[in-house]
């Protein structure tokens, strides 16, 4: 790590001036108006009279939920800013930490599964139309094979998807508006906003800055990012996500063993969001149904986009056991399976040949050493701001740096880094209260801007 952190701060010098000279805003002319209508030395004030505008109203009301939601979702909001910062600075080189979007390409083992199954589809005898809204049987076994061995998860146990995000949606169809739920705090954003469209909560808080009936979890470093489940109340449901984004805390054995324990004596269902499992470097749990029990009160669901860089080809799946009932006894995979057959028409075929490409052991192979490249840059991050005396967390487990700014307003610190050195980061309290005074950097880059943004980083820290 010291060859790191040498190469970074005997680039400081030559990158400063490539960055700082962007900071001063162009001037701005001024140009000569003519007034019209002067007479004598006179101006007259000439108004044009607009022509009054109706505007055509339908009857139907807006779901009032939606007028609950605060401002934009979180990462198109920094999107806009970021836009806004380039048109003020249209010059600068602008690096992207933020959004937690892959940037290396696709490993070529995967691709050309796509690839033959998209020309395939050009011939009478490789195309193929609807597919099972399930998924592909043999993608469906090869996922519970790969990540289930031993765990009791089958074949039919998997729902095949179009990614995490969108099956997090469908989930609160499935579970529907009269439930309470429980977040951690700070969590993954789509947890609390699809709860907020659905109805399940009440209005947000301006002073605690929560919506009512979402229980927030807290994840401080003084409790080891692991809630107090003790002063935790009853919610039916539980979302979790382990490595968590975005902290980049992943819980241990005996955490998650509570976790379930809390679970079962509350009747709860624990919806855990497994997206990050293969960055999983110690002993850690990759599944929740790794704890004995889970399966009685837990459904998992995960993805490829942050595997195989599948963000832009959407390709993840949903796990749910048997074992999992309501309290009337009746399966929740069953009505899932509705959910999915009446929302959803299953996901792209040309995506499936390459998730089953992913499974192979050559996929499997491939997209370990992307996860190496991206652990790669984590360091780096690491090194930088350690090195410059924060407090840092995550980042072991995690493609995610969570980075402590006490006393500071996260949105502040985002402000300042952006404008000062032209790296886009995440405003930790986008990711709900407890994440106030904390900034998320993500190791998703080109390694030439990973290290620029460190140069960057330790040029205004230093």
């Amino acid at each position: 790590m010291s060859v790191i952190h040498q190469s970074l701060s005997t680039s400081i010098s030559s990158s400063t001036s490539a960055f700082l000279g962007h900071n001063n805003l162009k001037s701005v002319k001024s140009s000569n108006v003519s007034i019209p209508g002067r007479i004598n030395g006179v101006v007259k004030c000439v108004a044009t009279p607009s022509a009054e505008k109706t505007v055509y109203k339908t009857k139907v009301s807006r779901n009032e939920n939606m007028g609950k939601l605060q401002a934009g979702y979180l990462f198109p909001e920094i999107a806009r800013r970021r836009a806004a910062h380039m048109l003020k600075y249209p010059d600068a080189q602008v690096i992207s930490l933020g959004i937690g979007d892959t940037t290396e390409p696709i490993p070529e083992v995967i691709t050309s599964a796509m690839a033959k199954r998209s020309y395939a589809l050009s011939t009478v005898e490789g195309y193929s139309g609807y597919g099972d809204e399930q998924g592909e049987k043999q993608l469906r076994a090869a996922i519970a094979e790969t990540y289930y061995e031993n765990l009791g998860i089958e074949e039919d146990d998997i729902y095949v998807s179009d990614g995490a995000k969108s099956d997090i949606s469908r989930f609160q169809v499935l579970f529907g508006s009269k439930v309470t739920m429980a977040v951690q705090d700070p969590s993954y954003p789509a947890y609390v906003d699809s709860s907020v469209i659905l109805g399940q909560t009440g209005q947000f808080q301006k002073d605690v800055e929560k919506y009512g009936n979402i229980e927030y979890m807290k994840c401080t470093p003084e409790n080891g990012f692991f809630p107090d489940l003790s002063a935790v109340r009853r919610t039916d449901i539980i979302f979790f996500c382990s490595p968590n984004n975005p902290t980049g805390y992943a819980a241990s054995r005996e955490q998650l063993t509570r976790l379930v324990e809390f679970a079962k004596e509350n009747g709860s269902i624990i919806v855990y969001d497994s997206a990050y499992a293969m960055y999983v470097s110690d002993d850690n749990p990759r599944s929740i149904f790794e704890i004995p029990g889970a399966k009685e009160v837990s459904m998992e669901v995960s993805s490829f986009s942050k595997y195989a860089g599948f963000t832009g080809v959407r390709l993840g799946w949903t796990a749910i056991p048997k074992e999992l009932l309501y309290s009337d006894g009746f399966p929740v995979a069953k009505d899932f399976n509705r959910i999915v057959c009446t929302c959803f028409n299953g996901a792209s075929n040309i995506a499936q040949a390459g998730g089953l490409a992913c499974v192979s052991p050559e996929g499997i192979k491939a997209m370990h050493e992307v996860v190496g490249f991206y652990k790669e840059n984590t360091d780096i991050i690491v090194e930088t701001f350690n090195s410059l005396g924060f407090k840092v967390y995550g980042g072991k487990n995690a493609p995610y740096v969570w980075i402590h700014f006490p006393g500071q307003s996260s949105w502040d610190v985002f402000g300042e880094i952006l404008e000062k050195t032209h790296v886009v980061t995440t405003p930790g309290s986008g990711f709900g209260p407890g994440g106030e005074g904390f900034i998320r950097v993500s190791a998703f880059g080109h390694r030439e801007n990973v290290l620029e943004a460190c140069r960057r980083f330790m040029q205004l820290y230093k």
